[in-house]
């Protein structure tokens, strides 16, 4: 392990966040939509994520948005865990790459949510988080692929059975966020109130803060009770949904 001082490292974070937010910025929904000739943001709920993908061009294109966007988040986490990995921050002992990938994720996640290219006009960020989360445990200890996909299935059960695609959504970003939280707190224990250390939790904290924002309408609808269901079951037999997400 070698260490690195911020001072030798703050060009890095400027360019990282640059090229991850561009990253955000590539919405395979908008791309495929206007390859189809139809403009994303006038079908369905208007929003380009999965669910809305889904309804509109079958369970298939849906499928494919949602593992686009999972690894648009959990790529650049991943890249740059291997570039950092052997780093820890001058006078600490918080490795570089604990904190560069989360960082990463955020800017890709705001890329994606309120993008350049589309006029901020994105999608909710929830397969990117997913993706950041997933990849950022597994990064380390390809055993937690397995662990973090079956938090994947449950968060699927959820929707399946009680069709809340939102708040199971919302639900799983939370939990993997609590669990990361918890890896970390372990792994610093004894430095927790170190600024490296409680960066990473304001970045976890931020990915949550935004997913849950981009979704106050669902949200407020929820509260009401005017928020529509999402049947998985229709959209596998080719019928529409009818969740706005």
């Amino acid at each position: 392990m070698k260490e690195l001082a911020f001072s030798e490292l703050w060009y890095w974070f400027l360019l990282m966040a640059v090229v991850c937010y561009f990253v955000g910025c590539i919405n395979f929904a908008a791309i495929y939509s206007w390859a189809h000739k139809r403009d994303v943001h006038k079908i369905g709920s208007g929003n380009p994520g999965t669910m809305n993908m889904s309804r509109e061009f079958g369970l298939k294109v849906g499928f494919c948005n949602f593992v686009i966007d999972f690894c648009k988040g959990g790529v650049p986490a991943l890249v740059s865990y291997f570039i950092f990995r052997g780093y820890y921050f001058a006078g600490t002992n918080v490795i570089v790459s604990d904190f560069t990938r989360y960082f990463c994720g955020l800017f890709v996640v705001l890329g994606h949510i309120w993008p350049v290219t589309m006029k901020f006009r994105g999608g909710k960020g929830i397969a990117s988080t997913l993706g950041l989360l997933c990849f950022g445990l597994s990064c380390e200890n390809p055993w937690y692929i397995f662990a973090t996909l079956g938090a994947l299935l449950i968060v699927l059960g959820y929707i399946i059975s009680t069709e809340w695609g939102s708040m199971g959504s919302l639900l799983g970003v939370t939990g993997l966020s609590v669990w990361q939280g918890i890896f970390f707190f372990l792994r610093y224990s004894t430095n927790i109130a170190q600024g490296w250390v409680i960066g990473i939790y304001f970045l976890l904290l931020g990915l949550n803060f935004l997913t849950w924002f981009a979704h106050r309408k669902n949200l407020l609808r929820l509260l009401a009770g005017e928020e529509h269901r999402t049947s998985v079951k229709k959209l596998s037999k080719g019928k529409r949904g009818t969740q706005n997400m």
